[in-house]
């Protein structure tokens, strides 16, 4: 396997794992991160999906911050 190929995998595999991270993320994550609890509307979600699948690992260390305030 040349370097290339181990680029392109561990790409894929970040790209798979963000997108996995911010569609949980978006579907119960939110509301628990938010400071003050409150239902994000369907636009809101479709708007930090795509800030979510890019800084995934940032996004889960918010999110088990909050779990562990809760």
């Amino acid at each position: 396997m040349s370097v290339p190929d181990v680029i392109l995998f561990v790409l894929a595999l970040y790209a798979a794992a963000g997108l996995v991270a911010a569609i949980a993320f978006v579907s119960f994550g939110i509301s628990r991160v938010l400071s003050h609890p409150m239902p994000a509307t369907l636009g809101a979600r479709i708007l930090i999906l795509p800030g979510a699948f890019a800084l995934w690992p940032y996004v889960l260390l918010r999110w088990r911050q909050a779990r562990s305030r809760a």
